[in-house]
């Protein structure tokens, strides 16, 4: 071989290689031509026809799909109006809300049969169990309270009133004397 020999062949291969690189251009330029001009639905690109097909189907279904979706969501909220439709709530209104007096006596009705514990208390003290068990009859137990101070009146164990002792008919009573108020009753409780 001659090197004007090896020259062709080399200038050949070159131009070889020029002319794949170019049907690979232009085949890439296709498939871009094709994905741009699918709207205008026909001619145009050349090979491809099948993906525009595929992709025009997927676009559908994903379509159908969000229309049902949107059904099913306006049927939910239809169902839900229905059901809200039938509840009845109370009437908040200020003039609802204002207690007349024959409300106030019919809701005191239902608690008037409730049964409390009523003690009245006349001094407290503490002994140890030795002491408890020498007391027999006549021991004297020494309260906390002077004598003359009023008796505490508890209800359900919390102090509601404090009052003086009292005979009626032979038998012991209270006479209150002293109501304690809400507010003093509530910090008793804490």
């Amino acid at each position: 071989m001659t090197p004007d020999d090896i020259d062709q062949d080399k200038l050949a291969a070159e131009w070889a290689a020029a002319l794949d690189d170019q049907d690979d251009k232009s085949a890439s330029q296709n498939d871009i031509d094709a994905l741009f001009d699918q709207p205008s639905g026909g001619g145009g690109g050349g090979g491809g026809g099948g993906g525009d097909d595929a992709l025009a189907a997927e676009w559908a279904a994903a379509l159908a799909d969000e229309e049902e979706t949107s059904i099913k969501r306006e049927r939910d909220q239809e169902a839900m109006s229905r059901q809200s439709a039938k509840a009845k709530f109370k009437d908040m209104t200020p003039e609802a809300k204002a207690q007349r007096p024959d409300n106030i006596r019919r809701d005191l009705d239902f608690i008037l049969d409730i049964p409390l514990d009523v003690s009245a208390e006349l001094g407290r003290t503490k002994l140890l169990i030795n002491e408890l068990l020498q007391l027999g009859q006549g021991s004297v137990i020494e309260l906390n309270k002077l004598a003359g101070e009023p008796l505490e009146i508890y209800v359900n164990g919390k102090l509601v009133a404090r009052g003086e002792a009292v005979v009626i008919n032979e038998k012991f009573g209270v006479r209150l004397t002293d109501i304690i108020s809400p507010i003093e009753r509530v910090k008793q409780l804490a």
